[in-house]
């Protein structure tokens, strides 16, 4: 197949008109959130299941959260992302849901007040930060990791004023910890004082709301 310079004109009409779909994104996400003042962002599995010890503490954290004075925000799908927005829809607070199309559609859990719904992740995950005072870092896969490392690399850079990263259940993230402060500040990549500077351990939605409510004022 031969490359005219037709079928690279049409190439770049087509990725000119993505940018108007990606600006639609943003003004529809900040149009939506700007109402919302006092949020934390609750990351997490969305294969966590209803009856494990994770959900039922998500949702607690998600009720305590609201009952504090704060909204919940989430990606909105199912797992643990369900169970913080239960926990903040049932105490009767904002529980907002930022669903990423996917081509496994997860669908968008049942305790979302407020959805939004987005194609880009980049879109998606400036809509996080941008509205939370604190994020809170369930145990999770890939994704989760890689809202937690976004997160990371902003507070970091003070690209973002500084905000408290809140890592859930010591047993799961201790190992992660360590891997990061032996090899990556023990090769110099990055130093300890930023390890120690972004990431608070937690174990207990207490803990969480006691370590929120010390950092940041609602």
């Amino acid at each position: 197949m031969s490359v005219t310079k037709s079928s690279i004109d049409d190439l770049s009409n087509r990725e000119a008109w993505r940018l108007f779909r990606i600006m639609a994104e943003m003004v529809e996400g900040f149009e939506t959130l700007s109402v919302f003042r006092n949020c934390v962002t609750i990351f997490g599995s969305a294969r966590a299941k209803p009856d494990s010890p994770l959900y039922r503490d998500t949702e607690i954290l998600g009720r305590l959260l609201v009952e504090h004075g704060y909204g919940v925000i989430t990606g909105g799908g199912p797992g643990l992302m369900e169970a913080a927005n239960k926990g903040a829809t049932e105490a009767g607070g904002a529980s907002i849901g930022l669903r990423i199309h996917l081509p496994f559609e997860q669908g968008c859990n049942p305790y979302v007040k407020t959805r939004l719904d987005f194609h880009y992740f980049f879109v998606r995950k400036l809509m996080f930060v941008k509205y939370a005072q604190a994020y809170v870092v369930m145990p999770g896969g890939m994704g989760t990791l890689d809202e937690f490392s976004e997160a990371f690399v902003l507070v970091q850079t003070k690209r973002i004023r500084p905000f408290p990263i809140i890592l859930y259940n010591t047993k799961y993230w201790q190992g992660f910890l360590a891997w990061m402060q032996d090899s990556m500040a023990g090769d110099g990549y990055i130093s300890k004082q930023e390890i120690h500077d972004c990431c608070v351990l937690c174990d207990t939605p207490e803990q969480v709301i006691d370590q929120i409510s010390r950092s940041v004022v609602p």
